[in-house]
C-alpha cells in the first residue's frame, strides 16, 4: 500500500498508540479518520499534529461497542474521501483485577471488555470490509502480548485478547486474497494506560522492573508499536493472520 493518499481508519486514534500511528501515517502523507469515544480533546490535538506532519485528518466520535457507530465511522471516510485503504483496530479497555481473586471479575465485566475488545474491532472490520476489499486494503487489530502468555491485567483482558488474536486468523482466512488482516501484540507500552494506577515514584519502578525482567532491557514506546504497525499496514505484502510480537522479548521469558 503506497501510503500517500491512502485513507486509513484508527479507532481510539486520539491517544497513546493510536495517536502515535496516525503521526507515522501522516509523515507519509496519509488522510487518516481518528476515531474517539471519549477522549475528545486529544483526538483533536492528535489531527492538528497530522497535518502539521504533511497528512490530512478529520476525527469521529463513536464508541464501537455499537455496530450503527461503527458503520458511521466507515460512512464518514467514503464521504470525506471516497475510499477506505486500511483500518487500525486500536480501540481497547481493560479492568485491572488480580487473577487469583475469583471475587474480582463479574459476567458484565466479561462481556464489557469482549464488547470493545474483540465485538467492537468485528463490527468495524465488516463495516469496512467492502471497501478494503475494493482497494485490497489491511487491517491491523492491536492484540496484546497477554493474549499470547495468558499473563495481563486480569483474566477478562487475558481471554478478550486471545480471543482477537484467533478472530484476527480466522477473518485473515475468510477475506483473502483481498484483505490483509494481521494482530500486534506489545508487551508493556509507556502510556497512561498504566502510568494512571500508580503515583509517579511507583510507575518509575513499575517500568524499571519491566527493563530488568526483559531481554532487550526495555520498555515500548508508542512510536515503536506504530512502527510495527504501519510496517504491517502497508508493506508486509505477502503477511497475513500473523501475531507480531512487539514486547522487548518478553515471551522468551528467562534463560537457565
Amino acid at each position: 500500500m503506497n501510503l500517500k493518499d491512502a485513507v486509513v481508519i484508527i479507532t481510539g486514534g486520539g491517544t497513546g498508540v493510536g495517536a502515535a500511528c496516525a503521526q507515522v501515517l501522516a509523515k507519509h502523507g496519509a488522510r487518516i479518520i481518528i476515531n474517539y469515544n471519549k477522549s475528545q480533546t486529544g483526538a483533536l490535538e492528535t489531527a492538528k499534529q497530522c497535518k502539521k506532519l504533511g497528512g490530512d485528518a478529520i476525527t469521529i466520535q463513536g464508541n464501537v461497542v455499537f455496530d450503527d457507530d461503527c458503520k458511521k465511522i466507515a460512512v464518514e471516510a467514503i464521504e470525506q474521501w471516497g475510499r477506505i485503504d486500511g483500518l487500525i483496530n486500536n480501540a481497547g479497555i481493560t479492568k485491572f483485577a488480580a487473577p487469583g481473586d475469583l471475587e474480582a471479575l463479574s459476567a458484565n465485566d466479561f462481556i464489557d471488555l469482549y464488547s470493545t475488545n474483540v465485538v467492537g474491532s468485528y463490527q468495524m472490520i465488516r463495516a469496512c470490509a467492502d471497501h478494503l476489499k475494493t482497494s485490497r486494503g489491511s487491517v491491523v487489530n492491536i492484540s496484546s502480548i497477554a493474549g499470547i502468555k495468558a499473563i495481563g491485567s486480569s483474566t477478562a483482558y487475558i481471554a478478550s485478547k486471545a480471543a482477537l488474536n484467533a478472530m484476527t486468523v480466522a477473518l485473515a482466512r475468510a477475506l483473502a486474497p483481498e484483505i490483509r488482516i494481521n494482530a500486534v501484540c506489545p508487551g508493556l507500552v509507556d502510556t497512561d494506560w498504566h502510568s494512571k494506577r500508580f503515583s509517579e515514584n511507583e510507575y518509575k519502578s513499575f517500568l524499571k522492573n519491566y527493563e530488568k525482567t526483559v531481554p532487550l532491557k526495555s520498555v515500548a514506546t508508542p512510536e515503536d508499536i506504530a512502527d510495527s504497525v504501519i510496517w504491517l499496514l502497508s508493506s508486509a505484502r505477502l503477511v497475513t493472520g500473523e501475531t507480531i510480537l512487539v514486547d522487548a522479548g518478553l515471551h522468551l521469558g528467562k534463560a537457565m
